[in-house]
């Protein structure tokens, strides 16, 4: 491959995880741990064990977000009658009210990104596993994206909790947050750890020939 610079690791320089202060290694880098002179961060050339760790967060969310469509995500209780909502019967209802902007976001938010994260976030993983060379910079682009919109999956979440701060109204209705809020939740902040967990210099290694 011919490339018309250096690499970072090439001149012997390395971004501090914590403040990312860029910091010149010192020659004993290899044997002995250097920290960050701003923040006193152990220094890592990578993040230590990147794809094992991405791949447990994946998995435990993956795990997650089939209770967190399946079970209700709120439950109304209105003159002594009780509805349980999933997230989609919420986006149905709300596309049957003709509130198609609220379903859209809900939708977009709550099924799609989440979705889209873990479809993404799969993908990288298994091709920096498999030492693909494919378009680095459109994967480097999918990874930005991903850490870029992860908290917003939490639309939903502060839907429930707003609605039930709002709605009090003593025996005329009331409404609880139901056992999906817990695991979408959960789906949300182990994919935004997930995210976090993968390094995408990885995908440019393995250009350079690293393993």
């Amino acid at each position: 491959m011919n490339r018309s610079a250096m690499t970072a690791m090439e001149s012997s320089l390395v971004s501090c995880t914590s403040c990312h202060l860029l910091c010149k290694l010192p020659v004993y880098f290899n044997k002995f741990h250097a920290t960050c002179p701003r923040c006193g961060e152990t220094l890592h050339a990578r993040k230590p064990d990147s794809i094992a760790r991405t791949w447990a967060l994946l998995l435990a969310a993956c795990l997650f977000y089939i209770p967190a469509n399946v079970f209700p995500i709120m439950k109304v209780t209105s003159l002594g009658h009780i509805q349980a909502d999933t997230i989609l019967s919420g986006v149905i209802y709300f596309i049957k009210s003709g509130m198609w902007p609220i379903a859209l976001v809900i939708f977009i938010a709550s099924v799609f990104v989440p979705l889209l994260k873990l479809v993404i976030l799969t993908f990288l993983l298994i091709s920096v596993q498999r030492k693909s060379q494919w378009r680095p910079k459109d994967r480097a682009r999918l990874y930005r994206l991903i850490e870029s919109i992860g908290r917003w999956s939490m639309v939903d979440i502060y839907v429930v909790t707003l609605m039930v701060a709002i709605v009090k109204i003593g025996a005329v209705a009331t409404i609880e947050a139901a056992p999906a809020a817990v695991y979408f939740a959960a789906v949300v902040v182990l994919t935004m750890f997930a995210a976090m967990s993968f390094d995408p210099r990885l995908i440019w290694d393995n250009l350079e020939g690293k393993s």
